[in-house]
């Protein structure tokens, strides 16, 4: 910030920088709010509509997409018993999937990440105490994701739980058994395509940036999620435009939803993050070009049960 930069380098008195921190923050705060109100606006606006895809209904408040948009519409029309969600791999939470519920319905939440810098943010922006929001510092994987929820006093039926680990999601969602929520938003890596039900085979660290110098080595693809999620009793119901996030919602709760195929819901994702083994982005956009970065390395065919490479199982 410039006071501060300016007060370092003595050339404004303290109380001058002091206030122009202070003002500064305070203008901050009010370009929240005012992304809260407009978000308000938006989502009463929904309540109207019948959409054949939820798509359509896409805004973007605290998301990093439309995803507050999609969730806003469909927990106007799914009946939530308790109003609580969890959601991991939330960074620092300024910019995740549940912190417009947080603010706006007014849920409870658990969040968790590896780091600590989410437990700061809710700290230095008073959502810790003007909410009723539990961070847990955790690397999640499929043999601690139970004890983990649990030992945060939350089980069973919740509203919304959401996932983006940019990994081990398929092997976590398929383990996981504490909660039952209503609404699953799960994170997709669109570079495996819409036909093809692969994952990266399990490894419980992890880590995108180790796993492959292209950045593009993660997670699963829509058609695995699917069918794990359709197992533990959902429907896919939309997918982002933005080609990284599907909704699930339990089928027992769908009401007049309508199930939606996974080609539909697919999206091919357009943001270009890939790199170089120097580290540098080198942004790949076509999908079979990615694919032929990662053709040696190795995949776990969900359909098949087996291992398999990249290069075999998209004929490289």
């Amino acid at each position: 910030m410039l006071a501060v930069t300016l007060l370092r380098r003595g050339l404004v008195p303290v109380a001058r920088a002091r206030r122009g921190v202070a003002a500064l923050a305070g203008a901050l705060a009010g370009v929240e709010l005012a992304r809260e109100q407009l978000g308000g606006i938006e989502s009463r606006a929904l309540r109207a509509l019948d959409l054949e895809d939820p798509r359509e209904a896409e805004f973007r408040v605290f998301s990093q997409f439309g995803e507050d948009g999609i969730i806003q519409y469909l927990v106007q029309r799914v009946a939530i018993e308790r109003e609580v969600f969890v959601e991991f791999g939330v960074e620092d939470y300024s910019e995740s999937n549940t912190r417009f519920l947080l603010v706006h319905d007014n849920w409870r939440g658990l969040i968790l990440d590896g780091g600590t810098s989410h437990i700061e943010f809710l700290h230095r922006t008073g959502l810790d105490w003007r909410h009723h929001i539990d961070a847990r510092s955790a690397f999640v994987h499929r043999d601690n994701v139970n004890p983990l929820i649990a030992a945060a006093g939350v089980e069973g039926d919740i509203g919304l739980l959401s996932i983006d680990i940019d990994g081990n999601d398929y092997w976590v969602l398929e383990a996981l058994d504490v909660v039952s929520p209503r609404i699953l938003v799960l994170e997709y890596n669109s570079t495996w395509g819409p036909e093809a039900a692969v994952t990266v085979p399990y490894e419980e660290r992890f880590v995108r940036s180790r796993a492959h110098w292209s950045h593009l080595y993660w997670g699963a693809s829509l058609a695995a999620l699917a069918i794990v999620a359709e197992r533990k009793g959902y429907a896919l119901v939309a997918g982002n435009g933005a080609g990284n996030n599907a909704f699930f919602v339990r089928r027992d709760v769908l009401g007049a939803l309508r199930p939606m195929p996974v080609a539909r819901a697919y999206a091919p994702s357009r943001f270009r993050e890939s790199r170089g083994p120097d580290g540098e982005l080198t942004y790949v956009g076509d999908h079979r070009e990615r694919l032929a970065i990662m053709r040696s390395l190795p995949l776990w065919d969900v359909e098949a049960e087996a291992r398999t490479t990249v290069s075999q199982r998209f004929s490289l």
